[in-house]
């Protein structure tokens, strides 16, 4: 695997520098120039990893430039981003990871992204959420895949930097980071599915699709959905008489 560079190489002016970065800059006024540049030459000094730097450049030069300067990259920054507003027409699936650059985390997000127009097709966003910030997804998004990136995932990742959301799902450990927990929310905004994996267990995206599927069947048939059930099977009836017969019919295929 190729190696981050240690340092990042920019030359030219600080809006230069961005548009190395592959970020938009909208710039409404000149005047905060030079402190930018001395901010992107300090986070450029400084012995981190590329990413981190990245992520450091940017709040710098928000704290920096803002209002004069707005940065953000096209259709990945969204700070008024509402989860009601997000939801499919038939729900979405949220689900928390503990930090960007780590390790099971990718292969979790890539695997859902993968996926995406599965869920999609069944009427069904998906969400990722983290307690790292929207710079720090923006800049593992722009990281290639080989290089521990995630690439450019088609599904909103949500900046959880106050923790807020994690712990009003309850997922919060330690005070720290997010457990893998994920929830599949239907379109009434109503939990039916949730579960949470400790932190070096990867989830099983196909599980979560089987599981939407089920929601799908039970809410167009009115059945339920008996253990090991996809998509295609028959369903059962809630009643003494339907598990009867189900089970005489099904008790092998346990």
């Amino acid at each position: 695997m190729q190696k981050q560079p240690n340092k990042l190489t920019v030359q030219g002016s600080i809006e230069d520098a961005l548009k190395k970065l592959n970020i938009i800059t909208n710039v409404k006024h000149a005047g905060r120039t030079d402190r930018g540049v001395h901010a992107l030459n300090q986070v450029i000094a400084f012995n981190a990893p590329a990413f981190w730097k990245i992520d450091k450049l940017l709040i710098s030069l928000n704290k920096i430039l803002h209002p004069h300067i707005h940065i953000k990259k096209l259709m990945t920054i969204n700070d008024n981003f509402n989860l009601y507003e997000n939801l499919g027409e038939n729900g979405a699936v949220l689900f928390f990871y503990p930090l960007d650059f780590t390790f099971v985390c990718p292969t979790e997000i890539i695997t859902f992204n993968k996926k995406l127009d599965e869920f999609k097709k069944r009427g069904v966003n998906v969400i990722g959420v983290s307690i790292d910030s929207q710079f720090s997804h923006l800049a593992w998004k722009n990281t290639e895949i080989n290089n521990g990136g995630i690439g450019q995932v088609q599904y909103p990742l949500v900046a959880d930097l106050d923790k807020s959301i994690s712990k009003a799902y309850d997922v919060l450990l330690n005070e720290s980071v997010a457990l893998r927990a994920s929830f599949l929310i239907d379109s009434d905004k109503i939990i039916r599915h949730a579960v949470i994996n400790d932190l070096p267990l990867g989830r099983n995206i196909d599980e979560m699709l089987r599981l939407v599927d089920a929601l799908d069947h039970h809410n167009k048939h009115g059945e339920v959905c008996p253990a090991g059930w996809v998509k295609g099977d028959e369903g059962m009836k809630a009643s003494t008489e339907g598990v009867a017969e189900y089970l005489a019919k099904h008790e092998g295929d346990l």
